[in-house]
C-alpha cells in the first residue's frame, strides 16, 4: 500500500508541526480536533511555523500555500474516512488516549494504519483498545521536526513488518531520518537520554539548589550544548512535562513540587516559545545573547 492520505489527530504543537510537515511533502493531510476552538489553535500554530519553513526549505515560498491545502475536522469518522495513516498526537493521557483508540477503531476504513507519537506511552499499552493489532505502532518525532529530523518508528509484539517497513518509508518521504527501534522501550531512543536531563534539572530547580538559567549556563559551558534544560522546556511545551510529573506526583515530593512549579507558570501563560515565555522571553531568548554564558 502507499501512503497517500494522512489524517493527524491532535493540533497541538507537536501534531500541527506533523501535519505541516506532511502537507509540505505532498501528503493529502487532514487535521482532527476535538472542537472548533482546537481547530482555530492549530490554525495558529501552523501559520507560526511559516517563517521558519520558509527559511528552513531552498522552496520555502510554497509553505504559504500549505495550509490553504489542508482539511480540517471536529468529527472523527469525516476525518479517517478515506485515510491511509492516523497520526495520533493527542494528549499524554492513558484514559484520553484508550478512549479515542476505541472509537478509531470504530470508524476507520480496515486499510488505515494506526500510529501514535506518544512521548512516553507504549503500542502495547492500548493494543487491547484497537481492532487491527497487526496495523497499530509508534512513529515519534521530535519538536521543530523540520530541522530536529528525527523519527523514531517502534512497534509492539503484534505488528507486522510490512507495516514497519511502510512507516520507514513514509518517514523518509516525509523528509525525516527513520530510526527503527527493535523492540519497546519508554521513551525511545531520545527521551530515554532526555528525560532524565530534564527531570534532574527541574529538581535542581524545584529544590531551591539553583535558578533555570544558572543550570542552562552550567550545562552549555560545560558540554558545548546550544542550549540548556530549560531552553528545552521552552521549545517542548509546559504542558508536557507538567503532565509527565503529574502521572508521578502521588508519593514523590519531588515530583509533586515540579507539578506546582509549572502549573504556577501555566496559570501565569508562561508555557514557552509558543506562548512568548516560558523560563526565558522570546523571539529573543536570553541563552543566545553574546553575554549569557558569560
Amino acid at each position: 500500500m502507499t501512503i497517500k492520505n494522512v489524517t493527524i489527530a491532535g493540533g497541538g504543537v507537536l501534531g500541527s508541526q506533523i501535519a505541516f510537515q506532511t502537507a509540505f511533502s505532498g501528503f493529502n493531510v487532514t487535521l482532527y480536533d476535538i472542537n472548533d476552538a482546537a481547530i482555530e489553535h492549530a490554525k495558529e500554530l501552523l501559520a507560526s511555523y511559516m517563517p521558519e519553513f520558509q527559511a528552513f526549505y531552498d522552496d520555502g515560498d510554497r509553505a504559504t500555500t500549505v495550509i490553504d491545502g489542508m482539511s480540517f475536522n471536529t468529527d472523527l469518522a469525516q476525518a479517517v474516512a478515506d485515510a491511509d495513516l492516523v497520526i495520533e498526537a493527542i494528549p499524554e493521557s492513558i484514559k484520553i488516549k484508550s478512549e479515542y483508540y476505541t472509537e478509531l477503531s470504530k470508524v476507520a476504513p480496515e486499510k488505515t494504519i494506526f500510529a501514535t507519537n506518544s512521548s512516553t506511552f507504549l503500542p502495547s499499552q492500548f493494543v487491547e483498545y484497537v481492532n487491527r493489532p497487526e496495523k497499530f505502532l509508534a512513529i515519534h518525532f521530535a519538536n521543530q521536526i523540520w530541522k530536529n529530523n528525527n523519527a523514531e518508528i517502534m512497534g509492539h509484539a503484534g505488528t507486522a513488518d510490512e507495516y514497519l517497513e511502510e512507516l520507514v518509508a513514509f518517514a523518509r518521504d516525509i523528509r525525516m531520518v527513520p530510526f527503527r527501534l527493535y523492540k519497546e522501550q519508554h521513551g525511545y531512543i531520545l527521551n530515554s537520554l532526555l528525560v532524565p536531563l530534564l527531570d534532574a534539572a527541574q529538581k535542581l530547580w524545584v529544590n531551591g539548589v539553583a535558578d533555570p538559567h544558572t543550570i542552562d549556563k552550567s550545562w552549555m559551558i560545560a558540554t558545548g550544548a546550544p542550549q540548556g534544560p530549560f531552553a528545552i522546556l521552552d521549545v517542548v511545551g509546559l504542558n508536557t512535562p507538567y503532565n509527565l510529573a503529574l502521572a508521578k506526583a502521588e508519593g514523590d515530593q519531588d515530583q509533586a513540587r515540579i507539578v506546582k512549579a509549572l502549573k504556577e507558570m501555566i496559570d501565569a501563560g508562561k508555557t514557552g516559545t509558543t506562548a512568548g515565555e516560558g523560563f526565558y522571553t522570546y523571539p529573543n531568548p536570553e541563552f543566545i545573547q553574546d553575554n549569557f554564558l558569560k
